[in-house]
């Protein structure tokens, strides 16, 4: 036995030798496939520490070993560019891979599927396009699957549904564009399922998903679902988080839904559910309902006052009617109350705002009546009152006095009366006071909170003059104070106001002349001083406001000559009547887009009969007999040679109808601008050599106006208008287009036309238009045969496509034709709609698609249509360079960030600009 113990010995240290050798060997490899990781990525920064050394990969902080074998590899966060290579796949002992939020791109290799131990892989926030390879089912010991925020497609593969350790699968925000399969119901471990935000085909929910009993999120908004919801939801008794917004759900919502006791957060809003809302609630975790922008009827449910955890309540857009039921007012818990465009009726609850710190509370577009709450901002937590257009009156609430958190107040159109208090005037984060319509008394504070953005008073019974004392005002964008009591007269520190963009002082008893020193008004689009008794000359520097383009100063008592400066403005409307001003009217006015602008001043006169005014008489001097019967002589000769003329005329135009069997009615020629060439110039170049390209509605040509340079021409024949919708869409754009004064818009000259045809004359676009610019590249592809006499393309006239002049945002495309661009591009968003459904395909580059997105978010508001509500060239230019990295994770992180503000609170520049910015900031996963 003694000689046998050595032979033992010998042998074990032999198999340790071998088993230490193949580790270390082992180990080596797993670290050369780091290393060539590492180059694979062009080597990243992040990783500039993996380096072959003595020191064991095992302590990079990106790997986790267990046993010396890499079981872990955590690569989140770090900027990595790239493909997943294959031979990834050589480290066969990993059970966690986490490549989440960096800039990976190329599709999900089939080798992934040979890490047999995987139990959790993270490929989220990334740049991953393709489908989901086949034979997913061979990492059966996966327990969560994350696939969220790529550019993903196809079907979602059944064979998901037989991994049946999977708890976690998340395949929202990709562009799946098939179907989901039922045999995810079959996964009995999910806790959590997200598929939100694709673009399937349109599909039921399918009824076995309520098997799923250990499920405790479902999350499956904006994603083409239709039908009803199961009636069996209630047996997905685990559920706490349920969202199914934004689809296209019909029916009832199933009275079992408010019977799971575990149910937390519920948003079913943007759907088109009907009928009641269930009565009986006994989901007593509620914290968040969110059923707003349905068809939903009946009353709101007395039950809703036992949710003692309820923080949030959203039934806005629909058709509730009957009182709100008074212990919602007493819940602890409340911070958000928007029931706001319903049929609601009675009085609102008198407790809101006393037992819970409220912060948003909007109740518009009703018919409430009383008061508002005594308490509405008792907890000092209050961001937002929304309650305009209802029947409310009395005074405001003496809580409004100390609410320094307030951002809005928009009780417009109610029958509010009584003094607003002082500490609401300066409320410190104010941006938005909106009282018009009411009977508000009292004077205007010398002081405001220096965070006001907009301020509208219009029709109320406020008095006094407009004092502005400090620079609290300074940040004021909007004033609206039109027909309220205001006298005195306007003071020279309201033209210091740089930022504003619309002064509405119109319909008051304001007097004395206007300041003669514009200090800072360079910023303003708007101006009605209308319906005052203001007197003096209109000031010269009125004509040195650039973004000036509406100006009313009309039914005043101004006198003097118009200011010849004002005729260098780009304005689309002007009203100068009802005063005394006297001389001629500056010539950029004289046509017919300012017909109306110079109404009732006896002392105005024109050089041209194009507007409603006389026409300005050489100096008067006094006749001789002798020169009488000079000019009479003279006259006698016009008169005969006339006749003479007249009747060779007609002789001529008889034989030429004859000749050529045609009756031409008379042509109408309107201008809308100064010109020196007359309707033969372009008759004359109407001819074949001349034409430039053609449209659905006529052709263009390429005309030499005497003096003018070269004018474009568009003949439309009038069969095209035999339907009169046709033709009012015409006048339509004639009048529209005729009054647009704008460096980035095509200039309509004039318009000649008779019964037969119309002759639109536009300014020559030597560049071209943007069309070309844009699409060149593929247009030079196309025939030859789409090449005109001068090379240029027949199809990149700005004026060939539409009837007249497409104004921009004009759009024919998606089905909605002939409908405003920027409203189209706003329902897209506001529906959540995919934005890049609407991406040119020529451009849309996978890792560039959410950094579109943003820039088409931005585009939305910069549209806006009024100019204060739009963003500024410095604001878009520190959102579009900014380098904050935030951005770059576009739409990876919008999950469920519509709740953190509700759409009327959220109305202002700067919080919709926050709303851009947020929605972008929180890349947490």
């Amino acid at each position: 036995m003694s000689g046998k113990k050595p032979i033992f010995l010998l042998i074990h240290f032999l198999i340790r030798f071998l088993f230490q050798h193949a580790d270390s060997k082992f180990h080596d490899q797993e670290q050369a496939v780091l290393l060539r990781l590492k180059q694979h990525w062009q080597n990243p920064l992040s990783l500039e520490h993996w380096t072959p050394s003595n020191t064991s990969h095992c302590t990079w902080p990106e790997v986790v070993c267990t046993n010396n074998y890499i079981t872990q590899l955590i690569l989140d966060n770090k900027n990595i560019s790239g493909t997943i290579p294959p031979f990834l796949s050589h480290l066969k002992n990993l059970t966690f891979l986490n490549f989440y939020n960096n800039n990976i791109v190329g599709k999900i290799p089939v080798a992934l599927y040979n890490l047999s131990k995987l139990e959790i892989l993270d490929l989220s926030q990334n740049c991953i396009v393709g489908t989901i390879p086949d034979g997913i089912d061979r990492l059966a010991r996966l327990s969560c699957l994350k696939l969220d925020a790529n550019n993903l497609s196809g079907d979602i593969p059944a064979a998901i549904g037989l991994l049946p350790e999977l708890r976690t699968l998340q395949l929202n925000d990709n562009q799946f564009n098939g179907t989901f399969p039922p045999e995810i119901g079959n996964l009995s471990k999910l806790e959590e399922l997200t598929m939100a935000h694709n673009g399937f085909s349109s599909s039921r929910l399918p009824s076995n998903f309520t098997q799923l009993k250990k499920l405790k999120e479902l999350w499956i908004s904006g994603a083409n679902l239709i039908g009803e919801i199961p009636q069996m939801i209630g047996e997905m008794v685990a559920l706490e988080h349920l969202d199914l917004s934004s689809n296209e759900l019909t029916g009832n919502i199933p009275g079992s839904l408010f019977m799971l006791m575990n149910l937390r957060l519920l948003y079913l809003y943007r759907n088109k559910l009907s009928g009641e809302i269930p009565q009986v609630v006994e989901a007593l975790n509620l914290t968040f309902v969110d059923l707003s922008q349905n068809n939903l009827t009946g009353t709101i449910p007395v039950d809703f006052g036992k949710l003692d955890k309820l923080s949030g309540l959203n039934l806005f857009f629909n058709h509730l009617s009957g009182e709100i039921p008074e212990s919602i007012g007493r819940l602890p818990a409340l911070k958000n109350f928007s029931v706001f465009s319903n049929n609601l009726s009675g009085s609102i609850p008198p407790d809101l705002g006393r037992y819970s710190a409220l912060e948003a509370f909007q109740v518009a577009s009703n018919r409430l009546t009383g008061n508002l709450p005594e308490y509405l901002c008792h907890g000092g937590s209050l961001l937002g009152v929304v309650a305009f257009d209802n029947k409310l009156g009395g005074e405001l609430p003496k809580s409004l006095e100390n609410c320094s958190r307030l951002l809005t107040v928009r009780i417009s159109n109610n029958a509010f009366f009584g003094n607003i208090p002082v500490g609401l005037w300066t409320a410190s984060n104010l941006q938005q006071l909106m009282i018009s319509d009411n009977s508000f008394t009292g004077e205007l504070p010398n002081e405001v909170s220096t965070s006001l953005l907009l301020l509208e008073m219009s029709n109320n019974r406020f008095s006094g003059s407009i004092t502005i004392e400090g620079d609290s005002w300074r940040n004021l964008e909007v004033f609206n104070a039109s027909n309220n009591l205001f006298t005195g007269a306007i003071p020279q520190e309201l033209t210091t106001l740089r930022n504003l963009t619309v002064l509405l002082l119109d319909k008051n008893q304001l007097n004395g002349e206007l300041p003669s020193d514009i200090m800072s008004w360079k910023s303003l689009n708007i101006l009605n001083l209308s319906q005052n008794q203001l007197s003096g000359q209109i000031p010269e520097k009125f004509g040195f406001l650039p973004g000036l383009v509406k100006l009313d100063l009309s039914d005043n008592k101004f006198s003097g000559k118009i200011p010849p400066q004002l005729g260098s403005l780009r304005l689309t409307f002007l009203n100068l009547s009802s005063n005394h001003l006297m001389g001629e009217i500056p010539t950029e006015y004289e046509n017919v887009a300012y017909a109306t602008s110079f109404l009732n001043n006896p002392g105005l006169c024109t050089r041209r009969s194009s507007v409603y005014l006389k026409v300005c008489n050489s100096r008067p001097q006094k006749p001789s007999k002798t020169s009488t019967q000079f000019l009479a002589l003279i006259l006698s000769g016009l008169i005969a040679a006339f006749l003479f003329a007249s009747l060779f005329a007609f002789i001529t135009i008889r034989v030429h109808r004859k000749i050529n069997h045609i009756l031409d009615p008379e042509w109408k020629f309107i201008h809308f601008h100064m010109l020196n060439f007359t309707e033969s110039d372009i008759f004359s170049g109407l001819k074949e050599r001349n034409l430039i390209g053609s449209g659905g509605s006529g052709q263009v040509y390429r005309v030499a106006a005497n003096g003018f340079g070269s004018v474009a021409v568009k003949r439309i024949s009038n069969h095209r208008y035999s339907d009169q919708k046709l033709e009012k869409e015409f006048l339509a754009e004639i009048e529209i287009l005729g009054t647009l004064r704008h460096l980035n818009i095509v200039k309509l000259l004039c318009c000649i036309s008779n019964d037969n045809s119309k002759l639109l004359v536009y300014e020559y676009m030597e560049n071209h238009s943007l069309d070309q610019w844009l699409h060149s590249e593929k247009k030079a592809k196309s025939s030859s045969a789409s090449m005109n006499h001068h090379g240029e393309l027949a199809t990149v006239s700005a004026v060939a496509g539409s009837l007249g002049y497409m104004a921009p945002g004009k759009a024919a495309n998606y089905g909605d034709e002939d409908t405003c661009l920027a409203k189209w591009a706003w329902r897209h968003m506001q529906e959540e709609k995919p934005i890049v459904d609407v991406l040119d395909e020529e451009i849309k580059e996978p890792c560039c698609v959410d950094e579109m997105g943003v820039v088409f978010k931005l585009g939305v508001f910069c549209t806006s249509i009024s100019p204060s509500e739009r963003p500024n060239m410095k604001e878009i230019l520190q959102i579009l360079l900014g380098r904050n990295p935030r951005w770059v994770c576009g739409r990876k992180s919008m999950r469920h960030a519509e709740h953190a503000s509700t759409p009327l609170l959220n109305s202002s520049k700067s919080e919709r600009l926050a709303e851009i910015d947020g929605s972008l900031a929180s890349c947490n996963g």
